[in-house]
């Protein structure tokens, strides 16, 4: 069996040494549609080395993207990246990312392995500290097809209906032709993102964006709508992916305000193209 449940979980936390500058914060953000008008000064808060701030979902690259990369790799875990989809994603900030960062380390492991019937998703969970403490706390949800049925826990699955009411803000952002292609610089070096044989292998009529991109993308959008621009605001910030995006498509972003609760916000993330196709669901923002 390729996925030693038992195996993955017992095994010793991998613990990485990460380091990043403005070089690689400022990439990030262009890779997730920063920049864009370019003179803008809400723009130059993520592009501008003098003025820079770092959108919590850096910590889903920070170090070239090393919590996923280990995990795919650990012990008792040998899958086909062509069967490999990212199922959901969370970060908690335990205080604003520093825009450089030299001596940080991040120590990650298998939390659970949930057997899904046709499938399995392997659940990557890392905590990232610095001198002055900790820093952040994720996890990623991976998506095995096939690898199922091998007797483990199904987990559980916790889904967010809607508001009935209309959103507070809708926005739209488009994704460029080339943002897999700029946003796979930022350590995410799997082929399904810029090989058109891979992807026709896993499925697809040509590469995908990243959920990641598409995740960076969804929080800019409520950073800037609901936050002031201030992404220091930001507490924590969950999702589950449920569709992809082709580079070149639109995105439809829709922010409640206080939902589910006060300091929280709800977002949905659709295509608008494809019937308003859902690819982040059960989405919140918690802030400050």
């Amino acid at each position: 069996m390729p996925i030693d449940a038992a195996k993955a979980i017992a095994a010793e936390p991998r613990v990485t040494a990460l380091s990043w500058d403005h070089k690689d914060v400022q990439l990030y953000h262009l890779g997730i549609g920063a920049g864009r008008p370019a003179t803008d000064p809400g723009e130059l808060r993520y592009t501008l080395e003098s003025r820079l701030q770092v959108l919590p979902s850096f910590a889903t690259v920070a170090g070239g993207a090393m919590a996923l990369a280990g995990g795919l790799s650990a012990p008792g875990i040998e899958v086909d990246l062509a069967a490999v989809l990212h199922g959901g994603q969370s970060v908690m900030v335990h205080r604003p990312i520093p825009v450089r960062a030299t001596g940080a380390t991040q120590t990650s492991r298998v939390a659970a392995v949930h057997d899904k019937g046709k499938a399995a998703v392997i659940v990557l969970r890392s905590d990232v500290t610095d001198a002055e403490g900790p820093l952040w706390s994720s996890d990623a949800q991976i998506y095995v097809r096939g690898e199922g049925g091998f007797g483990g826990e199904r987990g559980t699955a916790m889904r967010l209906e809607l508001p009935e009411r209309a959103p507070y803000l809708t926005v739209e952002r488009l994704v460029r032709e080339d943002q897999a292609l700029l946003y796979r610089l930022s350590g995410d070096f799997n082929p399904l993102h810029a090989d058109p044989e891979f992807a026709r292998r896993a499925g697809f009529d040509r590469p995908i964006l990243h959920g990641l991109c598409t995740y960076g993308i969804a929080l800019k959008a409520v950073v800037d709508g609901l936050l002031g621009g201030e992404a220091g605001r930001v507490r924590s910030y969950s999702t589950r992916f449920t569709g992809v995006v082709f580079p070149g498509e639109r995105l439809r972003v829709r922010m409640w305000r206080d939902c589910p609760g006060p300091g929280r916000i709800q977002v949905s993330v659709t295509v608008p193209e494809r019937r308003d196709a859902t690819v982040l669901a059960d989405t919140v923002v918690e802030h400050r």
